[in-house]
């Protein structure tokens, strides 16, 4: 099970955009199907899933992502 991280949508997004140059919206990324973790908005209940790309010597080249229905 992904971890969980409580905090609004918005504002995570931002901040993930801030430290990530490539962060992209694919909804059909083979990558979200154990995504490393789920963003809950605790006012809306709104979720997403996340999950970071990476290089096979560790080095992060982007970040997908989708929301959950």
């Amino acid at each position: 099970m992904p971890t969980m991280i409580k905090k609004d949508l918005k504002k995570f997004m931002k901040e993930l955009k801030l430290h990530y140059d490539d962060v992209w919206h694919v909804p059909s990324s083979e990558y979200l199907k154990k995504p490393d973790f789920v963003v809950v908005d605790p006012k809306t209940g709104k979720k997403i899933k996340v999950s970071f790309v990476s290089l096979d010597d560790g080095e992060v080249v982007s970040v997908v992502y989708d929301e959950l229905s």
